[in-house]
């Protein structure tokens, strides 16, 4: 704490002689950040692939008010972000840094409204309203936690390689929160679901797919050469960061892609129970899925070393369009596991390739306007907001394709329009998505030459 309160006052005679030891973390430290992430995505597993069927078959609430809560609720929480976003950046420094109070402050209350979104009230007539209500609000808190989490990856070590390790070992721990959020919270949502008059009606699933401690209160005090001269006004700095062409081209690849993945995540549980004859299987084939992407994050941070940031999205997110089309087309147990291991490796790439590049995008960033310095929290809040409204409209269009299609809430059988539905939302409109995003990523500009161009332009300048 010494060391962060000197940094505090007077960051520059402590920076030069750290920095040359490139700010080195830990293996604890890094897993002291990443474990951060897992309780975020235990939460997020379930409400990505249960929310839809809970709220369609144990809330009973028909299909177009379901629509309405995944679409607005997702909606909310894209607008809350550059909300946050904002009040991060003006908040004031601390003995805990100026991220960190949001993170602890707001922890107890997503608890209280997770647990109320996961609670069938005793009234009929206004649970819309109360899932509406509750779904909000945790999207609102948890925006409070994630915005400052992810942002911190900035704040870790100003060494490129660092942060990307540590962005792998964050994505491991998330992917195994996400496992924890199928075995167990997932065996409630199935029992739950389960009807006693549907026979061989038994649906789970999960998520397919954010002295260490004083090390790590160093790295963020040192970071604070960003932060030490007079920040510009909000809105100044989000024109700026809006004009900066790497970060549109990778947001908007990345949001094409993201909405791929919300549409399996939030209708694979209703693929496997109305579409195909998995549906006392699929739990087991997301966990494949889960294991798989968990073993291969550690493969996709070595592929990008090694080749490229670039090349391992391509790599690792078109491998994902074949299989999913073969599980459309043969949807048998043997075909369901091989395409649940593939998945894997694709999710993983997913998961791990943009936050991974995100800090590329802000270092570029800071060389290109040498005087504006403090906008990490814009960078992650608006890249939430543009994927998260995207995928809030994705949702809620399923979801009321579903009910166009004729679905009927609390059914044991679906009318064939709705399964022939339910294969277009999983095959189909993914790989269409995919592709668009994977189109508009050719553009991205900051190649392997470019990033490590920029590494050694900004240590010259520290």
């Amino acid at each position: 704490m010494n060391c962060f309160q000197s940094s505090r006052f007077s960051p520059l005679p402590v920076l030069p002689s750290l920095l040359t030891s490139k700010q080195k973390l830990s293996v604890c430290s890094k897993l002291c950040f990443a474990i951060g992430g897992a309780p975020n995505q235990v939460a997020g597993s379930a409400t990505a692939f249960f929310l839809q069927i809970y709220l369609l078959d144990v809330a009973q609430i028909n299909p177009f008010q379901a629509s309405m809560v995944l679409f607005t609720g997702k909606a909310w929480g894209a607008v809350s972000d550059p909300i946050v976003g904002f009040f991060v950046t003006k908040s004031r420094w601390t003995k805990i840094g100026r991220l960190m109070p949001w993170m602890v402050g707001c922890t107890p209350f997503v608890v209280v409204s997770y647990f109320y979104l996961w609670f069938v009230p005793p009234f009929t007539n206004g649970r819309f309203i109360w899932y509406l209500g509750f779904y909000c609000l945790y999207q609102t808190l948890i925006t409070c936690f994630h915005v400052p989490y992810s942002a911190l990856t900035m704040f870790l070590s100003t060494d490129q390689r660092e942060r990307d390790s540590a962005t792998a070992y964050r994505m491991t721990m998330e992917v195994l929160g996400t496992l924890v959020g199928a075995a167990i919270q997932g065996q409630i949502v199935a029992s739950a679901h389960t009807l006693k008059h549907c026979r061989h009606h038994n649906v789970s699933a999960g998520h397919l797919g954010n002295s260490s401690g004083t090390e790590v209160i160093r790295s963020l005090a040192l970071s604070q050469d960003f932060l030490s001269h007079a920040p510009i006004p909000f809105h100044k700095g989000f024109v700026l960061v809006m004009k900066h062409g790497p970060y549109l081209t990778l947001t908007a690849a990345f949001l094409f892609i993201s909405v791929a993945i919300q549409l399996v995540q939030s209708n694979f549980v209703l693929f496997c129970t109305y579409a195909v004859d998995l549906r006392d299987h699929f739990q087991n084939i997301v966990l494949t899925i889960l294991m798989s992407a968990a073993v291969s994050i550690p493969f996709w941070q070595w592929f990008l070393q090694k080749f490229g940031k670039k090349t391992a999205a391509f790599c690792g997110i078109t491998w994902i369009m074949p299989f999913t089309v073969m599980l459309v087309f043969i949807p048998n147990l043997v075909v369901a596991y091989v395409v649940a291991v593939s998945s894997g490796l694709s999710v993983a790439a997913s998961l791990l390739l943009p936050w991974s590049m995100l800090p590329d995008v802000v270092d570029d960033f800071r060389l290109a306007n040498r005087n504006s310095k403090g906008h990490e929290a814009i960078f992650y809040s608006f890249y939430v907001f543009f994927t998260k409204f995207a995928a809030g409209i994705s949702l809620g269009v399923s979801t009321l394709c579903l009910e166009f299609a004729g679905y009927d809430t609390g059914a044991c059988r679906q009318p064939q329009a709705v399964a022939y539905t339910l294969k277009l939302l999983i095959g189909a409109a993914p790989v269409a998505f995919i592709i668009t995003g994977l189109m508009i990523l050719l553009l991205y500009p900051i190649s392997e030459d470019v990033r490590l161009q920029n590494k050694l332009a900004l240590e010259e300048l520290r």
